[in-house]
């Protein structure tokens, strides 16, 4: 036996082997991995776009936030300003009530005074026609009484 003829044959069919490798198992396989890393690589982008995007979006976030922050002091102080102008609306309206009140009572007072006053002066009017009366030692006449208590009532 010739090792050279084995070796030559061995050889040939090494030869044959890898060429139908190449030609039939070879191409799927590269093309498995060419595509294995396509999509590795696709992942991988869109990976870095998510995070970009997350990255905006808790920028976004937070400037709506401040914002959100900066319109509710905005409101918090007119309805601080509101409250304190409605306060004062209602001081002075409570002010003028108060006046008002006190004007009425002392209107009321006044009226009082003089209807008291009024009477007081019929009373004196009425004794000093008793008074007289007694002192004269007669009775005077209703008509005239009436008329001399009407100008007593007017003199004083």
């Amino acid at each position: 036996m010739n090792i050279n003829a084995t070796l030559l044959g061995e050889l040939i069919a090494f030869i044959v082997f890898v060429w139908f490798c190449m030609k039939y198992v070879w191409p799927p396989i590269i093309s498995a991995i060419e595509e294995r890393q396509k999509k590795i690589a696709d992942g991988l982008a869109a990976s870095d776009r998510a995070e970009k995007d997350l990255q905006l979006a808790q920028e976004k976030a937070t400037a709506q936030l401040k914002e959100a922050k900066s319109q509710a002091a905005d409101i918090i102080e007119q309805a601080k300003k509101r409250a304190s102008q409605i306060i004062d609306e209602e001081t002075q309206r409570g002010h003028q009530e108060r006046e008002k009140i006190i004007a009425q009572g002392q209107s009321e007072v006044e009226a009082e005074r003089n209807r008291a006053r009024e009477e007081l002066r019929q009373q004196v009017a009425a004794l000093a026609v008793t008074g007289a009366e007694r002192i004269l030692g007669r009775q005077i006449d209703a008509a005239a009484q009436s008329d001399i208590v009407e100008k007593l009532v007017a003199e004083l």
